[in-house]
């Protein structure tokens, strides 16, 4: 459990007491105006700022991606209104660790007049019970909660402690933003890189922004270690070229959020160019998941789910294609396995589109929920002993196998009572319109029989 800290002092550790900090650590800013992005949130006329100039804070969620600001901002907002600090990771924390740190908040407030702000990253990570806990001691001012969420807070946050914060969405930051996040490390001589000549044009600093994807961390981690390896010339001087940074791009693969929301926009985005028939912004999300770190497993299983729900019966030959891509990956794993998987995705991509089944099944299930339960017709019940067949279960059942076409025209397989439902209607496209044709022909068949 991390406890009330001084999170803004710059200084290094003492020779021999540890390693320096890391350069996004190191960068920080320590006042709002050293604060770069999020204008519309900290801008002079914004709420907040003028909320801060006043003294005065409530409990807010700050919901954004991954290197944003958010911890940055909390630790900024401690500082200003003269806060204890205190951090905990919805990860590691108990609701024991929890409700020590705000029993002593609660102390704090009452003995010495002193608030705390408690700051909870990855707060949507914490279960119903775990955030509950926190209700009694924000609805009394015993603390300030701030939560950190990559995810919506609609969804991930219960709707008392919702109601009770002030949710704060943070955007992801500019290239232009990171450029200055990288330029001002560059140069300063206290916490950043200024103390050690470097050359890097401004083409490379731009590079290092677009491969950061909005994330200020990350274009620190990245910039640091460039600096790391970057050659020494015979002046002394490292010079961070494009081919430095490609060096550091292999030793240094960029981190992909598995269970953060965008994992779940770059699926979405998958899933949706398939339905959409474009194979190239298939093939483009495909390939972003699996550079970004996403489970090749994970994708297969939703490329069986496409072939299913959005392909159908106009292509039975897709599920099959998706079930061998799956397996494919078994055998040869990665990387080999996943031109099976990009196989699978052009394909599914190009084939001819059906959602009749999906929407039937869904229908089905929809009309059972609420209908009563039905008996099974005597006549399509099995009759395996002698009782059963005195009883009649089975008498009248007509083997299709012995009618003419292999079809007993006019016979019922619904219960008693029950209206044709309708469930299922093929597409106009690929196998379905075959399948469409057969379905007209033998209810054509049945309306000759005598069957309603």
């Amino acid at each position: 459990m991390e406890g009330t800290m001084d999170l803004f002092s710059q200084e290094e550790p003492a020779p021999g007491k540890g390693p320096p900090r890391p350069l996004a650590d190191r960068m920080r800013p320590r006042t709002l105006d050293e604060f770069v992005g999020q204008e519309d949130v900290l801008g002079p006329d914004s709420p907040l700022r003028r909320l801060l100039q006043q003294g005065k804070l409530r409990s807010m969620i700050f919901w954004g991606p991954p290197g944003c600001g958010k911890t940055t901002l909390a630790l900024l907002l401690a500082r200003i209104t003269d806060c204890d600090f205190v951090s905990l990771s919805a990860v590691t924390a108990s609701i024991r660790e929890v409700r020590e740190v705000m029993e002593r908040a609660r102390i704090n407030r009452n003995r010495y007049g002193r608030r705390t702000l408690l700051f909870i990253d990855e707060i949507h990570r914490f279960n119903k019970a775990q955030q509950d806990a926190f209700l009694p001691f924000v609805e009394d001012g015993s603390i300030i909660l701030v939560g950190a969420t990559t995810e919506n807070p609609s969804f991930s946050v219960i709707a008392p402690l919702l109601s009770r914060c002030e949710v704060v969405v943070l955007r992801r930051l500019s290239d232009e933003h990171l450029c200055t996040i990288i330029e001002r490390a560059l140069t300063d001589t206290t916490r950043g890189l200024g103390n050690i000549p470097i050359d890097m044009d401004r083409e490379t600093v731009e590079r290092i922004a677009q491969l950061s994807d909005g994330d200020a961390r990350r274009a620190l981690n990245l910039l640091e270690l460039c600096a790391e390896i970057a050659p020494v010339d015979a002046d002394g001087r490292r010079r961070l070229t494009a081919e430095v940074l490609a060096q550091a791009l292999r030793r240094k693969h960029l981190v992909y959020d598995k269970a953060g929301e965008e994992h779940y926009n770059l699926i979405s985005a998958l899933h949706k160019s398939v339905r959409g028939s474009d194979p190239d912004a298939a093939l483009y999300w495909l390939v972003r998941m699996l550079d970004g770190g996403a489970e090749p497993r994970y994708l297969a299983r939703r490329l069986v789910r496409m072939a299913s729900e959005d392909i159908g019966l106009a292509d039975p030959r897709a599920l099959r294609l998706a079930l061998d891509a799956a397996e494919v990956y078994e055998r040869l794993g990665s990387p080999e396995g996943e031109l099976a998987l990009a196989e699978c995705v052009v394909y599914l991509a190009v084939a001819p589109k059906s959602n009749a089944v999906y929407k039937a099944f869904n229908a089905a299930r929809a009309f059972v929920k609420q209908d009563v339960t039905r008996p099974v017709p005597m006549h399509l019940r099995n009759a395996p002993t002698k009782l059963m067949k005195e009883l009649d279960y089975g008498k009248g059942y007509r083997y299709a196998h012995d009618e003419e076409g292999g079809f007993a025209a006019g016979e019922r397989y619904l219960p008693e009572g029950m209206a044709e439902p309708a469930f299922y209607q093929p597409v106009p496209r690929g196998l379905e319109i075959r399948i469409g044709e057969k379905m007209a022909e033998l209810r054509r068949r049945n309306r000759d029989a005598g069957k309603p």
